[in-house]
Order: C-alpha cells, then sequence, then structure tokens
C-alpha cells in the first residue's frame, strides 16, 4: 500500500453528481454492477457477504486487481472504459482472456460508490503485492459538492484495511469493496438475491470458469426451481443451448418447441400455470421492499440489457402475463452505442434494435397461438380474446370435465387425467358439430312454424309414433316429470323428416334444397349425438355437410 498516495476523482464533482449518484435505484443493480465489474476483470469468483443486521456488505473477487495507478486513473476517472483502451482484439471487445466486456461507458462504477453511506476499496494485483485504495465519505462527498470544490480538494480517505481483516485472508489477488450502511437498506432476503442473480446473470451459469456467491453459497440452476417446477410450456429459438432449459425444464406437459428466426439471435421463452407464478419472492412483507418478477428480457453478451420486452412490442394479449424468457441479442453491441447512461436499457428509437422487435413481435404472436391451443388442451384457461370455434369447444369440455378430477391422493389420479385429457382433445370436434346441429335444425324449425308449413299425414304418423315410443320409456324409466318444455310437434322431427316441408328459391332463383345433404348428414349426426368418437374422414364429411346445411338456412331466413 501507499501510505502518502491521496486519491481523487478525475472529473469535476458537479459532473459526477450530474452523470447520476442516484442513477440505480435498487440493491440488486448494485450487486449487478459489481458482478459485471469482476467479470470484466477476468475474475473466476466472486463473493458477496452481506449482513442484513447492520446493513452492510462486502464484495470481493479474485480478478486482475489494480495497482495505485490503475486505481487513480482507471477506477476513480469516470467514463474509462476498458472495452476502447484494454481489449485484446482489434475492435476491443473482449477482455485479456477472451470475455466479452459486459461495461462500455466507464460509468457503471457510480452505482457502487453512492450506494452506501461509505465505500472502501482494496486492491491489488499479486499474491505479494500491496493493497492499494482508499474510502468515499458520501457525506462528505455532498458537501464538496455543495460548496463546489474542485476534485483535488476532495481526497479519498486513506484505506484502512483492518475493516478487510476477515476477508483478506488467502486472498491472493482482485478487489475487495466495503459498503456501510446501505442507503434503504438491504430489505431482500438472501433466497431471494440468490433466485434474482441466478435468473439475471446468465454468464454465471453459462461459463464454468466463473462463480458467483452469497455468503459462501455457491449460485447454481438449483436456485431457480421454484420457478422451473411452475413452467408448463417452452420454446427454443434458433435451437438455443441454454442449461436452466435443458437441466431444469424436465417436466414439462410438452417437450420443448422449436422456433426459428433469421437474425443471430438466440434464447428461449417459457409459461407458467398462473401470472402470479412469475413472482420471485423473498421480501419480508413488515420490512417493505419490491418482489421482483420474470419476463422476457433481453440480454446483450450476457448481460441484462432490457427487462421484459414484451411492453415495447404490446399484442394487447392477456397471455403476456404467462411469458418469461431470455433473449439474446449480441449483434446489437457493435460500433454503434445503443445502450441508455443507465446500462439498465436501450435506446428505444434506436433502428436495428427496432427491426429486431419488428420480427421478434411475429415469433411472439405465433408462441401466443400456440400456447393458446396447449392450455386448452390441458384444461386450462387460454386466451380469452381467441374466438376460434374449435378453441370454445376445448375450453367448455376442460370445464365439464374440471368435475371429474380424482382426490390428489387417488393412486389413480394420473390414470384418470390421461382419459380426460384425451377425451378432451378428441370430444372438441363432437361438441361443436352437436352445436352446429342444435342451431341449424331449431333455426329450421322456427321457419317452418313462422310460415304456417303444414305437415304431411306420413310425417303426422311418424311424431305420433315417437310420442308413443316416448311414452313408453318414461314409464319404463318410472319418470313422472315432463321432459320437453312443450310438445311442439316438430321437436320430434329431424333434418331429414323436416328437408321435405322446405322447397324455396332464393333471390336470384336458385333451389334451396336440403334432402341430399340431410341424407348424408343423418348416420354422422346420429353418432355425434350418442357420444361416438368419429373417424377423421367422418368428421371431414360431416364438416362439408354442415358447411352446406349452413349456407343453406342463411339464404332460407335471408
Amino acid at each position: 500500500m501507499s501510505p502518502d498516495r491521496s486519491f481523487t476523482f478525475e472529473i469535476s464533482l458537479s459532473v459526477l453528481n450530474h452523470l447520476g449518484r442516484n442513477l440505480y435505484r435498487n440493491f440488486v443493480t448494485v450487486l449487478g454492477e459489481a458482478i459485471s465489474n469482476s467479470w470484466d476483470a477476468d475474475a473466476k469468483n466472486v463473493w458477496i457477504y452481506i449482513n442484513r443486521k447492520e446493513e452492510n456488505f462486502f464484495i470481493k473477487d479474485d480478478g486482475i486487481g489494480m495497482t495505485a495507478d490503475e486505481f487513480q486513473k482507471k477506477f476513480l476517472r469516470i467514463g474509462y472504459s476498458k472495452r476502447k483502451r484494454e481489449g485484446n482484439q482489434k475492435e476491443k471487445k473482449f477482455s485479456p482472456d477472451g470475455r466479452p466486456y459486459i461495461g462500455r461507458k466507464g460509468i457503471g462504477k457510480l452505482a457502487l460508490l453512492s450506494c452506501a453511506d461509505r465505500v472502501s476499496v482494496a486492491s491489488k494485483k499479486t499474491q505479494d503485492g500491496k493493497y492499494e485504495g482508499g474510502s468515499i465519505d458520501n457525506s462528505a462527498l455532498d458537501q464538496a459538492i455543495t460548496n463546489d470544490l474542485e476534485p483535488s480538494k476532495y481526497p479519498l480517505e486513506k484505506l484502512n484495511l483492518k475493516m478487510f481483516a476477515e476477508h483478506v485472508e488467502s486472498h491472493e489477488r482482485g478487489t475487495i469493496i466495503r459498503f456501510e450502511n446501505i442507503r434503504g437498506g438491504i430489505r431482500n432476503r438472501e433466497d431471494y438475491l440468490k433466485r434474482v442473480i441466478a435468473l439475471y446473470f446468465r454468464f454465471s451459469l453459462h461459463d464454468d470458469s466463473f462463480n458467483i456467491f452469497i455468503n459462501d453459497k455457491k449460485i447454481t440452476l438449483d436456485h431457480l426451481g421454484v420457478l422451473a417446477e411452475k413452467t408448463d410450456f417452452a420454446w427454443k429459438i434458433n435451437g438455443y443451448e441454454d442449461p436452466y432449459v435443458d437441466q431444469n425444464l424436465t417436466e414439462l406437459k410438452e417437450s420443448v418447441k422449436e422456433i426459428s428466426m433469421d437474425e443471430a439471435v438466440e434464447g428461449f421463452i417459457a409459461s407458467v400455470e398462473k401470472p402470479s407464478d412469475l413472482k420471485i419472492r423473498g421480501v419480508n412483507e413488515r420490512e417493505g421492499g419490491i418482489d421482483e418478477r420474470a419476463g422476457v428480457d433481453l440480454f446483450v453478451n450476457g448481460r441484462l440489457r432490457e427487462r421484459n420486452i414484451l411492453r415495447h412490442i404490446p399484442t394487447s394479449r392477456y397471455v403476456e402475463n404467462y411469458l418469461y424468457g431470455q433473449i439474446h441479442f449480441d449483434e446489437l453491441d457493435d460500433e454503434e452505442d445503443r445502450f441508455t447512461s443507465s446500462r439498465e436499457g436501450i435506446v428505444a428509437d434506436d433502428p436495428k434494435y427496432q427491426e429486431f422487435l419488428k420480427k421478434f413481435r411475429t415469433k411472439i404472436l405465433s408462441i401466443i397461438a400456440d400456447w393458446d391451443k396447449l392450455r386448452v388442451e390441458y384444461g386450462q384457461d387460454g386466451d380469452p380474446e381467441n374466438d376460434d370455434e374449435e378453441r370454445k369447444s376445448l375450453a367448455l369440455l376442460n370445464l365439464v370435465s374440471g368435475k371429474y378430477k380424482l382426490p390428489r391422493k387417488s393412486k389413480n389420479r394420473k390414470e384418470v387425467d390421461n382419459w380426460r385429457n384425451e377425451l378432451t382433445k378428441t370430444g372438441s370436434f363432437n361438441l361443436q358439430s352437436y352445436a352446429e346441429c342444435f342451431m341449424s335444425e331449431n333455426l329450421l324449425r322456427k321457419y317452418i312454424k313462422e310460415k304456417n308449413i303444414a305437415l304431411p299425414e306420413k310425417l303426422q304418423e311418424k311424431i305420433e309414433n315417437h310420442k308413443k315410443n316416448e311414452k313408453n320409456r318414461k314409464r319404463q324409466g318410472s319418470i313422472h316429470i315432463e321432459i320437453r318444455k312443450n310438445e311442439d310437434d316438430l321437436s320430434y322431427l329431424d333434418l331429414s323428416d323436416m328437408s321435405l316441408l322446405v322447397k324455396e328459391t332464393d333471390e336470384f332463383g336458385g333451389e334451396i334444397n336440403f334432402q341430399k345433404d340431410a341424407k348424408e348428414y343423418a348416420p354422422i349426426r346420429n353418432a355425434v349425438a350418442h357420444t361416438a368418437f368419429l373417424t377423421e374422414k367422418a368428421k371431414s364429411k360431416l364438416t362439408t355437410v354442415c358447411e352446406n346445411i349452413t349456407a343453406g338456412i342463411i339464404r332460407l331466413l335471408s
């Protein structure tokens, strides 16, 4: 350590303040900035030690560390960009060890320097080297800014290694930062922070050479287990390989589906059973705090750049409340600086970003359609804005099917659930077809009644036989209540019978005649009425015949 050396900011203190010392609004973003700095410093490990009771924490890494000159000229120089000065390739996008740089503008350190009453930094380059650094008293810095002091008039306090005593042991190289009295306190619990870090810091899960620890417990995919358990369906984009999808999403209701895009975009989209399942809880309600909510987030070079991009491509569909995922589009990191000063977003009107959003929206709409179909097939509410007849039939069948759920502890529950799902999937056509039969035949009855069309003697005899047989069946079943709402003779006739009564011409002189369609319609309609499953050929035939009958009735009523 250089005991006689004083360190100062290399920027006007007023500019430092205007740049946004309070730009980072919560504890998670502060952790994120520290983790990103460690990544850029080629650290293999980052240790976070949190003391919620005393509202302070340490962040330690084993990165390249800093000399006294580097601490002064790089860390305290607001706006110093590693990628512009230190990269190992022509475009300088990568660290000496080949990692894509997370940092770009060199102002992210403001998150670290302003989140606590006092921030102390200790760093060294080698195992035998000395720690360099100092302490920033933010109350004194506030006063210096108020008094418009020159940076040279506000030297950092001398580094006191005693406050790092438990963390310098066995620390060969790297940087340690101590934060005292976090502004706003540390309201988030440890388990919550682990889940959020696992969710947002993908490089900690993708790269085996980089590990993050909280209070000596490593962040792993297991910390996303609660979210994975509540996930029903998932879609991969461009064959994306993600350890979370491949290792955690193994109990989905359907295998992961593939989506392709032209751009160099990768990622996944997943859906949960209920919107509330997207909440990452870990806040003590008595102490206040905000629960995080998983969404469809955009990453660039492993860094979260835009949270919940669906709000930028609104589809006005309720399904968006069920989706989360991670989209990776590294080509946004090029010679253009597309990122906002806060580093928490992308410039909204950037042409390349807008073009990506436009194309991505079409993929989201296809996922929404697929999600809606899958949800209804598995007995869940789908998209309330979808007016497709088959989907509505599935929804009604699911509602009825729910009455037959066995108790959770029943040994037959899984088998019966499979039966119910099978009946729901195959029965939607029957239900839709029956509804069309009901509507067509009853509209025809009302037309015949309205026109006072006389029933021939042959049909009167048929009606009397139907009434007689119904009376006998009621007697056999000991049924003494009235079954039919009225004794209308027409209610005993089917389409075949009624087709004999309707011989009209439309306004263009075309004949309206149902007799041919009625003959083809009768046997399939009877199978549907008796709850039988139809072959694919029978379904096709019934669909064609029903379309003809519907069109004929519309012509007749017009």
